[in-house]
């Protein structure tokens, strides 16, 4: 056995279903806010075509992917990140992958040089926790930068120690953010590129979140095109990961796709063909449909603008809550401990929210997930009015000295 497998933690919702446990509520439906699984409809433009591609099944499909999607990934990348006509390569810079979890995992194990002494991957904190999952499986140590709302939740680059960035082999960001929303911009990039080349370490920009923003006049900055930007040739030391589940309501299409540095994808695709991780022939068809068509992600980006406006005016008044500038999570400060926040209203009003300790780590003599909960956005619009609703009944059932922390309901 892997030593390192005993490192890895439970996940978030091994923890919640285990903090949840004996507290339904028969009285009321369930509603699950708690996990980022977009529910709304499939557009017919995946759909029809991945049924039509049904009899390529008994074929095996191409780790590099076929050529028609590396064309489609390279020709949205160049649409989506306005980089110059050939900038990206569809033969050098892209490949698919079975998701942006499985992207991300391969991604650390193929940068991180275990014979280096004691190497390090850096992340947000709060985090998605494959992050974590994967520098420790990579036998990487990792180190955990704290974001916190004071400044807008940004990854503070200038905190990270010199030793600690002479020991880096990557950094990963998420933008916009998992679970708080923030974007960044290319200010901040050109500090992380700049670091980057200096200490030889690869960006790996989490940009799965990257096409639900709320403004449709500021789509979110991208790694690539900040690495273009800032004279960046053949966007050395980065990589980007994206996924068609939130862009387009497909997370059981399994269909994520990366663009990068033309060396280390190249090494990448050395791993993948071990790994057998290939998307199945139908997806690839299908992705090349999904990646041509933007009307149904705009409408998706309006049923979310929608239900922010809605839950909002509803919670407005009882807790700090504000409009992120992208993905579909609320990252809301609670008035007691967050677990027992969790537990109190799962039992009062059966309604599922995750702590935001599950999603962070002690670090720096804080833990900046603690007293937060992530509400995810993603069920139909009168689910979420339901459960906001329920939600602003709890709190305002809550003693108001807030000193009562237990989850006895």
């Amino acid at each position: 056995m892997n030593p390192s497998i005993e490192l890895l933690r439970p996940y978030p919702f091994q923890r919640l279903a285990a903090l949840t446990a004996g507290l339904e509520v028969p009285a009321l439906s369930r509603i699950n806010m708690a996990i980022g699984e977009p529910r709304h409809p499939a557009p017919a433009v995946i759909t029809t075509e991945l049924t039509g591609a049904l009899d390529s099944l008994s074929t095996y499909p191409s780790t590099r992917g076929t050529d028609a999607l590396r064309v489609a990934i390279a020709a949205w990348f160049t649409r989506r990140f306005g980089l110059p006509e050939g900038a990206v390569d569809p033969q050098r810079h892209v490949l698919p992958s079975s998701g942006s979890r499985e992207a991300l995992y391969s991604v650390i194990q193929a940068c991180v040089d275990r014979r280096a002494e004691r190497p390090v991957v850096v992340m947000p904190n709060p985090f998605y926790q494959i992050y974590e999952g994967a520098a420790l499986l990579a036998g990487a140590e990792p180190y955990y930068v704290n974001t916190d709302a004071a400044h807008g939740f940004p990854m503070d680059l200038a905190s990270i120690p010199r030793p600690i960035l002479e020991r880096t082999q990557a950094v990963i960001t998420c933008s916009p953010g998992n679970p708080t929303g923030q974007v960044m911009g290319r200010a901040e990039y050109g500090e992380l590129l700049e670091l980057a080349h200096r200490h030889d370490f690869l960006i790996v920009a989490d940009e799965c979140y990257s096409e639900i923003y709320l403004d449709e006049d500021a789509p979110p900055e991208g790694l690539l095109a900040s690495a273009h930007a800032h004279g960046v040739r053949d966007f050395a030391h980065c990589v980007a990961v994206h996924s068609l589940s939130k862009r387009s309501n497909v997370p059981g299409l399994r269909f994520g796709f990366l663009g990068g540095e033309a060396d280390f994808m190249a090494g990448l695709l050395t791993l993948r063909t071990y790994l057998g991780s290939a998307p199945s022939q139908p997806a690839q068809v299908a992705a090349v449909a999904a990646l041509a068509d933007e009307t149904h992600v705009r409408e998706n980006r309006r049923q979310y603008r929608e239900k922010f406006a809605d839950v909002i005016a509803i919670l407005k008044d009882v807790l700090p809550v504000s409009r992120p500038h992208g993905g579909f999570y609320l990252w809301v400060q609670t008035p007691i401990d967050d677990e027992a926040f969790v537990a109190g209203l799962y039992a009062s009003q059966h309604v599922l929210a995750l702590p935001g300790s599950y999603l962070s780590r002690p670090s720096g003599g804080t833990d900046p997930g603690a007293g937060y909960i992530r509400l995810a956005l993603v069920g139909p619009r009168a689910e979420c009015l339901e459960g906001a609703r329920r939600l602003r009944c709890y709190v305002e059932s809550l003693p108001r000295n807030h000193d009562d922390t237990s989850i006895a309901h």
